[in-house]
């Protein structure tokens, strides 16, 4: 009987042996919730660019209020940019350099009020005009989804999903446009990948089109955005 628990601690204490000079496993995804953009094992990575804030010093910097018609106001305030309930749309857009592909961009946003989508992500995808929007919280306030692809918008293409989204918490969003691939999470979980060579991109017809070719808008709900951000990629 000594022997074998001899033996059974000698295997045990190999296995255990095995563990060492292993990697330690990555981060868990930065919680919703938590201080905006805290270093992970992603902005760690050998050979990634510098992320580009685009959160202004002061005032507006180089986003401007987007005139939808019957928009709410907007204004930064402490790194948080408040966007108002409008008649409808209520956005801003970027008019400073854009991102040249491969690039990646995230943000933080919250819904204070409303039931409808709180980030639509307005991004060039490749040549002057083409541009596609990521929906979050669309369709009455569930669907994630890109707008548009083959003229189907975020709740009839392939990328459109459904989940639930609270009032007052903060959702890490972060989308990777790549020359034939959009790919994009919330909170650090996938939601879209699709590939997009030899497919139509561009905006749903209507207001949204005055948010490119970047530009970050709500409907219907006030919204507040935090910690935008971009990066080229390899």
């Amino acid at each position: 009987m000594k022997r074998r628990n001899l033996g059974l601690g000698l295997i045990l204490v190999g296995l255990l042996g095995c563990d060492e000079g292993k990697e330690a496993p990555a981060p868990e995804p930065l919680d919703g919730n938590a201080p905006a953009y805290q270093a992970d094992a992603e902005d760690k990575l050998e050979g990634r660019a510098e992320w580009v804030s685009m959160v202004p010093e002061e005032g507006m910097g180089s986003w401007t209020s987007v005139a939808y018609g019957g928009e709410g106001e907007v204004a930064w305030s402490g790194g948080v940019l408040r966007m108002e309930w409008g008649a409808m749309l209520t956005g801003v857009r970027w008019e400073g350099d854009l991102p040249q592909l491969p690039y990646e961009i995230e943000l933080e946003a919250r819904k204070t009020l409303g039931e409808d989508f709180f980030c639509g992500l307005t991004v060039p995808v490749g040549g002057v005009g083409d541009c596609v929007t990521l929906i979050v919280g669309g369709w009455g306030g569930e669907v994630v989804g890109i707008s548009s692809i083959d003229e189907l918008d975020a709740s009839e293409n392939e990328t459109s999903t459904s989940r639930e989204f609270e009032k007052d918490r903060w959702y890490r969003i972060r989308m990777v446009v790549r020359a034939g691939r959009l790919a994009a999470w919330v909170d650090g979980e996938p939601v879209v990948d699709v590939a997009t060579e030899g497919r139509k991109l561009g905006l749903r017809a209507g207001g949204i089109e005055e948010s490119a070719p970047l530009g970050v808008s709500s409907f219907q709900t006030t919204t507040e955005l935090r910690g935008i951000r971009w990066r080229r990629l390899r």
